[in-house]
């Protein structure tokens, strides 16, 4: 099996004839040779004129070309050993199938609903702007990585096997062209059948959910979990034990980190990142991408990355979605956040991303953060959500500026039709938003202008505020065991307790969760 770089055109990828010839000619094979020419990975490369994809290529016998399976086939359940997992997100699931793969019962505790149901409290949320605290845009099965585009790519590789994670995806229903992507993208629309089909393989093999149970405390005796206490619904809360348990409860989940406060269990502040989505017309992100039209054909819908520094900040882009929309994804009453996700299909007519500008403790007043307060940041970032709620109308409606009113100080007197779920109202955001946010966003823009030329366009408009980039505290873990400093079985997991970053870092987070759990039965 040999491995070789082809560059091949748009038109000779997307044309499955034209793709066979090219790949073989390029290979050097002839059009009857025994071998193949199968891509394995694949890049799109639009910063020139002529936009072609890298491809690395595996040529050998015929018979090589099967796709890998997905992970390691589950084993019997060891019925004295199992572990809670708080939480149905990517981190929580993919512990829970590393679990059964070392013989571990997982029990998934999960806040809010099963994903089937799911989808009708985010229809009441975006259609009657009520919100469910336990079930949403980010709560209830598969977390917020459900309705957020399913992106898959990560800089996460050193922390564990990034196409494991993926082949798994693969196996309970994803495309496989995922396998090959650099910027691997499922489709929220197709996400949630996965999810459900990771749950029915969970199910089949051992494992134990509990849905509409929200953890209220944890089970301590002499300094170690044994288990976690849960309420669900009206009943009386209930107890549940285990040999350990992974906390695994999102970026939003600010009622854990209250209860950490309560017993004086040590939480630390996390710089995090505040912004705007900014939402452009598909078509002109793609001509500035594309280098003019005509490359709709065989071309995705375009997407961008940028990054600048600005006044000691680092101002970014965040979770962009080709073909998107974008939606209300508060968790509570009286805040407004906003946030993108993008079908498989990626077919709206707009393009949005989340821009972002770094926060850190030195950037509050002195007043606002006292000495090793851990909730400084959090604090930060509901006042700033609350404050945008009111700009909305007192209503889960999202304060709105055009790109060019908010660079020249002044209100949008008329905005631009928008993909947003819901409301918009036209707001001030330059003087709603944090001076300094608003500072680094001016500048960032006008850099990602000379990168991206016509990004500045009265088409343009800022929709507030996107605040749930990570999480603002960290639940401390130790290096080498990954357990809580004070609370040895706890096992602080993923985005919520400030270890990771999105889908496939919070997946590979789970796995060393697990993996570290079992290393402590050795």
């Amino acid at each position: 099996m040999a491995t070789i770089n082809i560059d091949l055109t748009p038109e000779e990828y997307h044309v499955p004839e034209q793709r066979r010839k090219a790949l073989m000619r390029k290979a050097g094979l002839s059009a009857d040779a025994a071998g193949t020419a199968r891509i394995v990975h694949r890049t799109l490369d639009c910063r020139k004129r002529n936009i072609v994809y890298h491809c690395v290529v595996e040529v050998g016998p015929a018979d090589s070309s099967a796709t890998p399976s997905g992970g390691n086939s589950p084993l019997p359940i060891t019925p004295t050993k199992q572990v809670i997992i708080v939480g149905a997100g990517p981190a929580g699931l993919f512990a829970a199938l590393r679990a059964l793969e070392l013989g571990i019962k997982p029990v998934i505790v999960e806040r809010g609903k099963p994903v089937e149901q799911r989808k009708y409290d985010i229809a009441a949320l975006t259609r009657e702007k009520r919100v469910n605290p336990d079930s949403n845009w980010c709560f209830g099965e598969g977390g917020a990585g459900t309705y957020s585009d399913g992106k898959l790519y990560t800089r996460s590789t050193k922390r564990g096997d990034v196409q494991a994670v993926l082949r798994t995806f693969v196996a309970h229903g994803a495309d496989p062209d995922i396998l090959l992507d650099t910027h691997a993208h499922i489709g929220t629309d197709r996400l949630s059948g996965i999810i459900a089909d990771i749950r029915r393989t969970i199910v089949a093999h051992g494992g134990e959910y509990h849905f509409n149970s929200r953890v209220t405390d944890l089970l301590v005796e002499a300094g170690r979990v044994q288990g976690v206490i849960v309420e669900s619904g009206t009943s009386a809360p209930s107890t549940l034990t285990a040999d350990a348990v992974i906390l695994a409860t999102g970026h939003s989940a600010r009622d854990i980190y209250h209860l950490f406060r309560r017993h004086g269990w040590l939480l630390e502040a996390k710089p995090f990142a505040l912004g705007v989505r900014v939402e452009h017309p598909q078509e002109l992100i793609n001509e500035i991408q594309y280098h003019g039209r005509g490359y709709s054909q065989y071309l995705p819908p375009a997407a961008y990355s940028l990054t600048t520094q600005a006044g000691g900040h680092g101002v970014f882009s965040f979770c962009m979605c080709p073909g998107g929309v974008i939606v209300p994804a508060a968790t509570a009453d009286r805040q407004q956040v906003v946030n993108g996700m993008s079908n498989s299909r990626r077919n709206s007519p707009y393009a949005n991303s989340g821009i972002a500008v770094t926060v850190g403790l030195d950037d509050l007043p002195p007043a606002a953060r006292p000495d090793a307060d851990p909730f400084a940041l959090l604090d930060f970032q509901m006042q700033v959500e609350q404050q945008m709620f009111h700009a909305g109308g007192d209503a889960v409606n999202a304060p709105a500026q055009r790109l060019v009113d908010f660079l020249q100080r002044r209100p949008s007197s008329r905005l631009n039709k928008s993909g947003y779920m819901g409301d918009v109202v036209s707001a001030p955001l330059h003087e709603l938003l944090p001076p300094f946010v608003v500072d680094s966003l001016t500048q960032g823009f006008r850099d990602f202008d000379r990168k991206m030329h016509g990004f500045i366009t009265a088409d343009a408009t800022l929709l507030a505020v996107e605040s749930r980039t990570s999480s603002p505290v960290r639940i401390p873990r130790d290096k080498t065991t990954l357990q809580h400093p004070q609370l040895s079985g706890l096992y602080p997991c993923g985005e919520g307790a400030g270890y990771a970053g999105g889908i496939v870092s919070s997946a590979l987070d789970g796995i060393r969760c697990l993996d570290a759990f079992h290393d402590s039965l050795l």
